[in-house]
């Protein structure tokens, strides 16, 4: 039997819509209510590419505007739905403009709905494949390299691949550790299975049941469909626990039960539901010093750590840096005149401390790439003060502060990539929209915005 395609449907809590009906024979219909405020977090399954936004009669009360539920939920492409033709000018004709690929007026023709879904999915899958991960490019090539250091978890990794057990991946932010968890799946026995990532840092404990088991129809006033949770969604494949020890004692507690016995029940069930997966889990802190502070529970730890790699930070694998900062170049839009590093440029990369290891050394190339006039990057070009002029003081920085210079970096080549199309920026940072202007409210970055792309509503995002 062929599995069903998710379908994501965004409508008001009274719909009535008979189209939902012929469409469920082929998709698997995933709802969320515009009448419920827009949660910070919510589960979309990894395959999810389109959507379908219906909008709801205005007659007997105000029309909810589902802006910031389009920002949350970040899909490719949405389908309309409305009650009548939008007039021109007005919030529905604009907000269908901005957000949707396509519309229909009521009565709904399910054959066409039906052949337009399919076809933005196609095109979905084309251009921008479903994928359990973010893919930068630092992050393809994290395991490059000839290092001793390097080859040695290259080594692990293959070794650790013929096996099912648990592995934890333990290493500072933007060394690798996504690149680490792929190549696992990739070269295991689970390499056809899919590749399921939880993002610990963003799982409110609220929904943590809910999100990792999934609920039955009516668990809750806005379940308004059975919906397979996280877990339930990497059976057959592996499962990353990613940022794990950003996770509350509570709720390790409450994923205890399925690593000791690999059963799950939904909210609102009562059936045990077996789910046969293999345990990935990264750490940007070593559990045991966490264990030892009293914020990490030891049997949840000794159930996940049976087999370690720790990745390198960038200054403890010095001669794979030129590799890599090459590698990155190229992956840039080089166009007719291909840029290169000057050797100054190289020795700067070569002395540099790295405090944001992969993803600074990717910003820094990026910036470099654009502030350069001619095909050679100089030193200033990627930041770097010549010998004697500020270096003193950028040493007496906080690993925070680098960090911030390094997410501004990344900011600003972003937009100047992108021409300032908001849209286009976030995709090359590989965050929605609304995430976007977050980082620039907190970077103080709003001057750059173009006054073409007007800001969404914040309220309720």
């Amino acid at each position: 039997m062929v599995e069903k395609r998710p379908l994501v449907w965004l409508s008001a809590a009274n719909s009535n819509n008979c189209v939902r009906k012929e469409l469920e024979a082929n998709w698997n219909l995933i709802d969320f209510n515009l009448d419920e405020p827009v949660p910070l977090f919510t589960c979309v399954p990894e395959g999810a590419r389109v959507g379908v936004l219906e909008f709801p009669s205005v007659r007997g009360g105000r029309m909810p505007w589902p802006e910031s539920w389009l920002e949350m939920l970040d899909l490719k492409y949405w389908v309309a739905i409305a009650p009548e033709l939008p007039a021109n000018g007005t919030r529905a004709a604009q907000l269908i403009s901005r957000y949707c690929s396509d519309f229909h007026t009521l009565p709904v023709d399910s054959q066409r709905i039906s052949m337009a879904l399919g076809h933005l999915w196609g095109m979905a899958a084309i251009i921008e494949p479903a994928s359990s991960f973010v893919h930068d490019d630092y992050q393809n090539l994290a395991l490059l390299g000839d290092s001793q250091a390097i080859r040695h978890v290259r080594s692990l990794l293959q070794r650790f691949s013929t096996t099912l057990e648990p592995v934890l991946i333990s290493g500072e932010s933007s060394t690798g550790k996504e690149a680490a968890a792929r190549f696992l799946h990739s070269h295991s026995a689970r390499a056809a299975g899919p590749l399921v990532t939880i993002n610990c840092a963003a799982l409110p404990t609220s929904l943590t049941q809910s999100e990792l088991f999934g609920y039955e129809k009516g668990a809750f006033t806005s379940a308004l469909s059975c919906r397979q949770g996280r877990l339930e969604q990497a059976d057959g494949g592996s499962l990353v626990f990613s940022g794990i020890n950003e996770l509350k004692p509570e709720q390790q507690s409450i994923i205890l039960r399925f690593l000791e016995e690999s059963q799950i029940e939904r909210v609102g069930g009562s059936a045990q539901i077996t789910v046969d997966c293999r345990i990935i889990t990264t750490t940007s802190e070593p559990l045991p010093d966490l264990v030892a502070l009293g914020r990490f529970r030891s049997d949840v730890y000794f159930r996940l750590g049976s087999l370690e790699v720790k990745l390198p930070p960038l200054r403890d694998r010095r001669e794979d840096i030129l590799t890599l900062a090459r590698s990155l170049l190229e992956a840039l839009p080089q166009g007719a005149n291909p840029k290169r590093l000057s050797k100054e440029a190289k020795k700067c990369l070569l002395s540099h401390s790295w405090p944001g290891n992969l993803q600074e050394l990717q910003n820094r190339l990026r910036q470099g790439w654009l502030l350069s006039e001619r095909s050679v990057i100089q030193a200033s070009d990627l930041g770097f003060s010549p010998p004697g002029s500020g270096a003193d003081a950028l040493s007496s920085l906080s690993l925070k502060e680098f960090r911030d210079r390094a997410d501004r970096q990344a900011l600003l080549c972003s937009l100047q990539l992108a021409n300032h199309n908001m849209s286009e920026a976030a995709r090359l940072l590989k965050v929605s929209r609304a995430s976007l202007y977050r980082l620039l409210d907190r970077h103080n970055s709003n001057p750059l915005n173009h006054p073409a792309d007007k800001k969404p509503d914040p309220k309720g995002d």
